[in-house]
C-alpha cells in the first residue's frame, strides 16, 4: 500500500517518465542513423538507448501502478526488476559476444552494472512490500529507486545524443596526456627573428 504521503510524487513521476519516454523517441529519431545496424559503433548506441528506455519505463509502470487502489506497487516493483535485470544481462552478453566488452566500454559496462543494482534494490524492495504490505520504508526506497531510473535514463540518452562529456577523470587524463606530450615533444627552435 503507497502511504498518501509519497502519493503526490508517483503523480509528478508518472509524468515525467512519459515526458522523458516521449523525448527519447524524438532522440532515437534524430540519431537513426547512429543505431543502424551497418554502422561501426551501433551496437554501443542501441544498448544505451535501450538502457534508457528500460530506466524510464521501469520508473514509468512503478510510478502508474503505484496510484492503482490496493496492493500493486510490490509487484509491479519485482516484476519490472527482473525484466530489467534480463535486459541487463542480454545487454552484457551482447557485448561480450560482439567483443565489444574492452577498456573503451568500461563506462558502458559500470553503467549497466549500477542499473543492475538499482534492479536489485528494487526487487528486495518489492519483495518486502509484497511480504509486509504497509512497510512504507519499502515503497520510500522504491520512490528513491525511480529517482535514480530517471538519472540513469537521462545519462545514457545524454550519451545517446553525444552530448558533451566533462568530467573529472576526462579532464585529468587529458590534462596528464597533453603534460606527457609536450614534455616528449623536441625542443623547438625559436623562431628567427
Amino acid at each position: 500500500m503507497v502511504p498518501e504521503s509519497i502519493h503526490d510524487f508517483f503523480v509528478a513521476s508518472g509524468g515525467v517518465a512519459g515526458a522523458l519516454i516521449g523525448l527519447l523517441f524524438v532522440v532515437i529519431t534524430v540519431s537513426s542513423e547512429r543505431l543502424a545496424r551497418a554502422k561501426e559503433g551501433a551496437p554501443l548506441h542501441r544498448v544505451r538507448a535501450s538502457a534508457a528506455l528500460t530506466a524510464f519505463t521501469n520508473a514509468l509502470a512503478v510510478s502508474l501502478f503505484a496510484l492503482v487502489p490496493g496492493h500493486k506497487i510490490g509487484v509491479t516493483a519485482v516484476a519490472v526488476a527482473g525484466l530489467g535485470l534480463t535486459f541487463v544481462m542480454a545487454s552484457l552478453l551482447s557485448l561480450i559476444r560482439l567483443r565489444l566488452a574492452r577498456w573503451g566500454t568500461v563506462r558502458d559496462v559500470l553503467f549497466l552494472l549500477g542499473l543492475a543494482a538499482t534492479f536489485v534494490v528494487q526487487l528486495i524492495a518489492g519483495a518486502q512490500v509484497i511480504a509486509r504490505p504497509g512497510d512504507s520504508g519499502a515503497v520510500n526506497t522504491i520512490a528513491i529507486v525511480v529517482v535514480i531510473c530517471f538519472l540513469i535514463g537521462i545519462a545514457r540518452a545524454w550519451e545517446l545524443i553525444g552530448g558533451p562529456s566533462i568530467g573529472i577523470t576526462y579532464e585529468v587524463t587529458a590534462l596528464v596526456r597533453g603534460h606527457e606530450q609536450d614534455a616528449d615533444a623536441p625542443e623547438r627552435e625559436p623562431p628567427p627573428p
